[in-house]
């Protein structure tokens, strides 16, 4: 049996105190603490939702314009304007190499590759993601400029049909906010540029795309060059945009 009084001390210790030689408390070394078995201390913690061996990251944007901000995007998601297009905006990627070849998997075996890689140069990818569709422009190029950004602009100008407002969800990066791009800005009208919080890129819609790619398509591939990475990636944007799937 456990007393109130056992189970009362578990909970205290694992919310307020921490083990000697550790960061957080184990099974191991509250049961050791207490005086209780390992099994004891594992009822305890589910019953009480206590997961010590967790942690969960945060960041707080300290953005004075963060509530408009997300109000602003929010809104833009839940509500479109009519007669408009809504497409979140982002750029980044590069190519890698591992230091040895990839081992295939294998029945009993999972493939295998080294941990370490090798740069072998860097693409920027630039990717608008329409909110409505699932469907995305995107564009490559060697470098990270105003300048390129100008001519992504230019491809979304366009892309999309005439007679649509184009609102673009974007981060605070400054290559988006330069005098040329303000006044590419004022000779195109139908566009609006919409920022995230500082520290706030979580809530541009893209990121979950590049999550996508990340995961089903670089993470575990191979690219000898930048041309062999510009190659794979647009072929996994043909086929995204053949099949487009919708975040919310």
């Amino acid at each position: 049996t456990v007393t109130d009084a056992q189970i009362e001390e578990v909970i205290v210790k694992t919310l307020e105190q921490t083990p000697a030689d550790a960061t957080h408390w184990s099974t191991r070394s509250m049961a050791t603490e207490v005086g209780l078995s390992q099994t004891t201390i594992s009822k305890i913690w589910r019953a009480f939702g206590l997961k010590p061996h967790q942690i969960e990251e945060f960041k707080l944007s300290p953005d004075p314009q963060f509530i408009d901000k997300v109000r602003d995007v929010v809104g833009l998601y839940l509500n479109p304007p009519d007669a408009a297009v809504v497409l979140c905006v982002d750029e980044k990627t590069q190519a890698l190499d591992r230091t040895a070849p990839v081992l295939p998997l294998m029945p009993g075996v999972a493939q295998r590759r080294t941990h370490d890689y090798v740069r072998n140069g860097t693409t920027n990818l630039y990717a608008a993601l329409d909110i409505a569709s699932g469907q995305v422009i995107t564009d490559m190029t060697t470098r990270h400029r105003a300048e390129e950004f100008h001519k992504f602009l230019n491809l979304i100008d366009k892309s999309v049909p005439e007679g649509l407002d184009i609102h673009i969800v974007l981060d605070n990066v400054s290559t988006h906010k330069t005098p040329s791009i303000q006044r590419w800005l004022q000779r195109h009208p139908r566009f609006s540029f919409h920022f995230t919080p500082t520290y706030s890129s979580w809530m541009n819609l893209v990121e979950r795309w590049f999550a996508e790619l990340t995961t089903k398509w670089l993470r575990r591939g191979t690219h000898h060059s930048v041309r062999d990475l510009i190659a794979s990636i647009r072929t996994w944007v043909t086929n995204w945009n053949d099949n487009p799937i919708f975040f919310f």
